[in-house]
């Protein structure tokens, strides 16, 4: 399946989330996870399920949570394994970025995604094979 974009955490929990606190970004961020298969990893599911049943004015439960994760489970999802690691760190280093950032677009390139949604960092940035895009400005 070919993927034209990977999906970060952030939207994800927008479009779990934000309809109290950013209604905005909770329809645009569901904008994007309904409109065509996209990409995510291992570690956004994890950093997803994490950040969405301990944060925010009203966190979800763990069905809840686990609802989420099963609705996208039908996407591509690149596992987190020595090679995405690897990748990650050279990344970092080359960038001078946070791992955790650089996982994630190591992620997008290895699901073959050309766009990474996020807002954690530069919109139009261009990271090896991957360009930046925050859906949100």
């Amino acid at each position: 399946m070919i993927v034209r974009y990977f999906v970060d955490t952030n939207v994800l929990i927008y479009a779990a989330m934000g309809k109290l606190e950013s209604p905005a970004k909770r329809s645009r961020a569901r904008e994007l996870i309904r409109q065509e298969p996209f990409a995510i990893s291992g570690q956004v599911l994890a950093e997803f399920y994490r950040n969405v049943t301990r944060k925010g004015a009203q966190p979800l439960s763990v069905v809840e949570a686990l609802e989420w994760i099963d609705l996208l489970s039908g996407q591509i999802c690149v596992p987190v394994d020595a090679t995405l690691v690897r990748n990650g760190i050279l990344l970092s280093e080359r960038h001078r970025i946070s791992y955790w950032d650089a996982a994630i677009i190591a992620a997008a390139e290895a699901a073959g995604a050309p766009n990474l949604y996020t807002e954690d960092l530069n919109d139009g940035q261009i990271y090896g094979s991957v360009r930046v895009i925050n859906p949100f400005l």
